[in-house]
């Protein structure tokens, strides 16, 4: 077939710093997923947009485009609303395992379409698949059955929904585009649009273990996200949340988990409690159930029903016992004093090069690898008593993963007490 317009043309264009029209932004996206636009004419104009910007109605017809490549769900049948939750990814950020059967106790649909992890930050699906026999491939059919009968699911995305996307992420990936405000909105947009849920709330993470390392960055990657989101009819919030020291006290795979079930049973950290509710009082309210608070179905046991119900729904033993790495090293506080600083990106890196994490999308993960923290930033600490346990299964990984932590954490004399900033830094809407 005779193409309407040519990849070059449309790539010398955002090069000059054009903009691109409606009808450029379509046949490129189609194109793309046809194949009769090249990878290396895709990686160009991505690096093209990476420079030099998309405006707001680029961006809105981009993100159109990538959801028009492919299927779109509908939850219109289910007997309750939906909400969806999206992270842009941080260390130890479990928030969607406790997070899911808190909002469906609530009465509100979660249809959780989550993904892998890549490089220092935790993938939901990889977690998840620490629990024996769990499974996180369904059918559309088994989704939505899951759904009403247990009010959660977290699974993977079917192959149908945003197929542009699924190209252009791996590209990106490789090519050094990831960072770019236009390109990370409408890859998350297209998908959670085409998802088909009716109220999304968006955790976009800040600080160095996040993808937006500044607060102006995360805002502007936030209100791109939102005006998308809403345009689509979607009820879509934004919170911006800290990512400069881990969430929790784990990052790892079947660590994370066990420390998910813990905030169901009525414990768990306290930043992780926290954020799973801001969370959670978001989506419910964005699903018109504001009558219900997440903190008492999370106190009564119910959110913990949900949980076990969810994990059986997919093939896994909610009680079955979580793996454990086979080898174990303790790092020590040097001196006494306070915890004034643990990095993000310094623990992320850490557990990812003990085997919690992947380099490449077809890697395997270890699930009982990652990094244990004994202590968060306001600690008082005593010389030489375990800071973090560092869990693998293959010892020859200590060396560098201890490589990774080195200034990674700031121990100082009690009268240099950190003030420690709120979990939850704005509200974007």
């Amino acid at each position: 077939m005779s193409e309407a317009f040519d990849a070059v043309d449309v790539i010398s264009a955002k090069r000059d710093r054009a903009e691109l029209s409606d009808a450029q932004i379509d046949w490129v996206i189609d194109a793309y997923t046809r194949g009769a636009v090249a990878e290396e004419q895709m990686s160009a104009l991505a690096m093209a947009i990476y420079l030099n910007g998309m405006n707001p109605r680029e961006i809105a017809r981009w993100a159109d485009a990538m959801i028009r490549s492919g299927e779109r769900l509908d939850f219109s049948g289910l007997s309750r609303p939906t909400s969806d939750k999206h992270s842009t990814g941080g260390v130890g950020d479990k928030i969607t395992l406790p997070l899911a059967p808190i909002v469906a106790a609530c009465g509100v649909a979660v249809p959780q379409l989550s993904g892998r992890g890549l490089g220092h930050t935790g993938g939901t699906l990889d977690k998840l698949e620490s629990i024996p026999g769990w499974r996180a491939d369904l059918t559309n059919e088994q989704m939505m059955h899951q759904l009403e009968d247990v009010g959660a699911v977290i699974c993977a995305a079917g192959s149908g929904l945003a197929p542009a996307d699924k190209k252009l992420y791996a590209l990106r990936d490789v090519t050094g585009t990831v960072s770019c405000v236009p390109l990370i909105a409408t890859s998350i947009m297209s998908k959670k649009i085409a998802e088909g849920t009716g109220s999304l709330v968006l955790d976009v993470k800040v600080g160095s273990g996040a993808f937006m390392k500044e607060l102006g960055q995360a805002r502007e990657l936030a209100e791109t996200m939102v005006r998308l989101g809403k345009d689509a009819g979607v009820h879509t919030v934004a919170l911006l949340t800290n990512m400069e020291t881990p969430l929790g006290l784990t990052a790892g795979n079947a660590l994370e988990v066990r420390e998910s079930v813990e905030v169901l049973a009525g414990g768990g950290p306290a930043d992780v409690v926290e954020l799973t509710l801001a969370l959670a009082r978001e989506m419910v309210a964005g699903a018109g159930r504001s009558d219900i608070d997440p903190a008492d179905v999370l106190a009564d046991g119910r959110a913990m029903d949900v949980w076990r119900r969810m994990i059986k729904a997919q093939g896994g033993d909610p009680d079955a016992e979580l793996p454990t790495a086979k080898e174990t090293h303790q790092v020590l506080a040097p001196a006494d004093g306070v915890l004034v600083q643990l990095d993000a990106l310094a623990v992320g890196v850490a557990a990812w090069r003990l085997g919690a994490g992947r380099a490449r999308k077809e890697d395997p993960v270890q699930a009982g690898a990652g990094v244990e923290l004994h202590h968060k930033p306001g600690a008082t600490l005593r010389g030489g008593e375990p800071l973090m346990t560092l869990h693998t299964d293959e010892p020859e990984r200590f060396t560098r993963a201890l490589e990774a932590l080195e200034g990674g954490f700031t121990i100082a004399p009690e009268s240099s007490r950190p003030d420690l900033p709120p979990i939850v830094i704005e509200r974007v809407s």
